[in-house]
């Protein structure tokens, strides 16, 4: 379950802090509280009253601990947040926000300290217990949520951090190489539709010339055709001259025959 946005006023401080601080102080804040339960524990049976005191101061040193492993642990944050990946900035982001709430929290089990100590009452000594327990095992998953931070983030770990600067230059010459190969990639579909028109023209004009040469030779077949079969009525026309003449050098016109007048015979009429 996702904790509700919350963020602390801004606390000025008068001095910087150094970076990479916050692993030594969160330290303090992690076994403090976890010192403290045990004693609660123990002063269950002894029920001493400098055990009890002893409690108190050990919480409020525990406070201050906390609040100093907030501040150490956002300045630390801004100078690991960019060199983190994606999964690393939302890791480190639920870090700070569970920070923000432990810093609370150590205010209110100081507060049911002073209760438990003023009322003197089981019910509310074990209401004090209850909300150290909390706020223990909260102090503890943010000890763990920090180390994965560390170890499986690389939060302000120089060579982590040194291997992401050579990745970014990387990634800038892989950029670059792209850009170049854009650049040769347009440049040879340039050329490419430069050649694709050179041989559409070339084509379109082969095309061209082999329909004048097909017009051409057409025109010409035509005209030899044309010419053949004039010739050839021409040598029909003469082959039939040729024949005639031939004709009648070979076939002499036949003699006119005088016809011989014959006698005309008269019968004989018998007179008597």
């Amino acid at each position: 379950m996702e904790l509700p946005a919350l963020k602390l006023p801004a606390i000025q401080l008068p001095f910087d802090i150094p970076t990479l601080m916050h692993p030594p102080v969160d330290h303090f804040a992690i076994a403090i509280p976890i010192i403290v339960l045990i004693i609660e524990i123990i002063n269950l049976v002894a029920k001493k009253r400098a055990i009890g005191v002893l409690s108190f101061v050990l919480l409020v040193i525990g406070a201050v601990a906390v609040i100093a492993a907030y501040l150490t642990g956002v300045h630390d944050g801004k100078e690991a947040f960019d060199a983190l990946s994606q999964a690393g900035q939302a890791e480190l982001k639920e870090h700070k926000l569970l920070g923000t709430y432990l810093v609370i929290a150590s205010f209110v089990v100081l507060v049911f300290k002073l209760l438990s100590a003023m009322i003197k009452r089981g019910l509310m000594k074990a209401l004090f217990l209850l909300v150290l327990v909390v706020f223990v095992a909260g102090i503890l998953k943010q000890g763990k949520d920090g180390g994965e931070l560390v170890y499986e983030y690389g939060a302000n770990v120089e060579r982590v951090a040194d291997l992401d600067s050579e990745l970014f230059d990387a990634k800038e010459e892989i950029d670059e190489l792209k850009e170049e190969m854009k650049s040769t990639s347009e440049k040879a579909a340039e050329k490419v539709e430069a050649v694709k028109e050179a041989v559409t023209k070339a084509v379109d004009s082969a095309v061209e010339k082999t329909s004048e040469t097909t017009e051409s030779v057409k025109e010409s077949a035509a005209e030899a055709a044309k010419a053949v079969e004039e010739k050839s009525a021409e040598v029909i026309e003469a082959a039939k001259e040729k024949a005639a003449e031939v004709k009648e050098q070979v076939v002499p016109s036949a003699p006119e025959v005088e016809k011989v007048p014959q006698a005309e015979e008269h019968p004989e009429v018998a007179t008597h």
